[in-house]
């Protein structure tokens, strides 16, 4: 009697406790949900030039000499196909706003201004995303 007591109390067990393992053991194996990617900026600059994806002589003031300044962006995450957008301001006027490609995983953009005789003064470029989220902001002089 005591036999199969104890028989009795193992196959309960088995029954009981196999399935609640498996189930445990099979929430373990499913990976956890991930939190969609999203866009992130890396670095941001303004600079005298961009050669071959870098940017060269970053500053805050650059001379009328240059004829050009550029704002260059580095973009580590890109999750799928989008846009980023250079808004260039000169004494808090908009110049000009210029529309950009992304692509997937990593990017990296610039956009350049002309510069003429009047435009000697402070500058900034806003880098904002497709909503027009400001990613980030490069103040700068154009000086003589």
């Amino acid at each position: 009697m005591k036999i199969f007591r104890k028989l009795y109390v193992v196959i309960l067990l088995i029954t009981v406790l196999l399935p609640t393992i498996a189930v445990g053991q099979a929430a373990k194996e499913q990976p956890l949900a991930l939190e969609p990617k999203k866009l992130a900026l890396g670095a941001t600059a303004t600079c005298e030039n961009v050669l071959s994806g870098i940017p060269e002589n970053k500053a805050v003031a650059f001379s009328l000499a240059l004829k050009r300044v550029y704002c260059y962006t580095n973009f580590t995450s890109v999750p799928e196909k989008t846009f980023t957008f250079h808004n260039w301001y000169f004494r808090d006027n908009l110049k000009a706003s210029i529309k950009l490609v992304l692509r997937p995983s990593r990017w990296s953009t610039y956009s350049a201004m002309e510069l003429r005789s009047s435009d000697k003064g402070p500058w900034r470029v806003e880098v904002t995303d497709e909503e027009g989220n400001i990613l980030s902001t490069q103040r700068f002089s154009i000086i003589d």
